[in-house]
């Protein structure tokens, strides 16, 4: 079974974040890079079932060369080769543009990646891959198993769970516990080194969106400490300060 596992670069959680030029860019200045926290499970779930089954893991990453470390970390985790797309990630549907074509070039039996990025949280790719392709898209999938030409998966829904039999090929949005997160050991970090990352030019159109402004959230408001025993000062403040009475 061929899987193609889509990653991101994004920030380090931890990071603070600023923005430049008019706050429609992210200052990159010394900032910590990671693979997608939701990628990671997609990933360590594609290499389980190569593992158990055979097959190939490939990765794929939109983005210029400064992720191609974060790219490696995936091949010392486990994935068996690499494709970059050399374009900067414009929007979700040209990221979509470029897996699909991937996909197409190289007939994957499944496609997963993360149910969506930490620094947008759009969730929109793997939607759009699947009506690029013609293929069922199902997110935020918690449990994938292959039996032949079926997958089982396990989705979260409002209130519980669904779960659904779907014939392959199929893309998933991958989110906990469909895996446990696998830490690169000294092998694979070394063989990472030596494992093939094509470099490939983008397909398709320019991005159809545009940036107008990025705003960081409003400030957390001060927390006010009320004694135990006053409770009428505490209804006192619900009804008429936070209004929520």
């Amino acid at each position: 079974m061929k899987i193609l596992v889509c990653i991101t670069h994004v920030p380090d959680t931890t990071t603070k974040i600023t923005f430049t030029d008019q706050n429609t860019k992210l200052n990159t200045a010394g900032v910590q890079y990671v693979i997608g926290p939701y990628d990671e499970y997609a990933l360590s779930r594609a290499i389980e079932l190569r593992d158990a089954s055979g097959g190939s893991v490939t990765v794929l990453h939109v983005g210029d060369a400064e992720a191609e470390p974060t790219i490696r970390k995936a091949l010392a985790i486990g994935a068996d080769d690499a494709i970059r797309v050399n374009a900067e990630a414009k929007d979700a549907f040209f990221v979509a543009e470029q897996i699909a074509h991937i996909a197409k070039q190289n007939q994957y039996d499944l496609i997963l990646m993360g149910r969506e990025s930490i620094d947008f949280n759009g969730g929109q790719v793997h939607g759009m891959v699947g009506e690029l392709l013609g293929w069922p898209a199902v997110s935020p999938v918690m449990k994938l198993d292959i039996n032949g030409g079926t997958a089982t998966l396990a989705k979260e829904i409002e209130g519980g769970k669904e779960y659904l039999e779907v014939a392959l090929p199929l893309v998933a949005g991958c989110q906990e516990p469909i895996a446990e997160w696998r830490i690169p050991n000294m092998r694979g970090i070394m063989s990472a080194r030596t494992k093939p990352l094509a470099v490939v030019d983008p397909v398709g159109s320019d991005a159809g969106t545009t940036v107008a402004e990025y705003q960081l959230p409003p400030a957390k408001g001060s927390c006010k400490m009320v004694d135990a025993a006053n409770i009428k000062e505490l209804v006192d403040l619900l009804k008429n300060e936070a209004k929520v009475l």
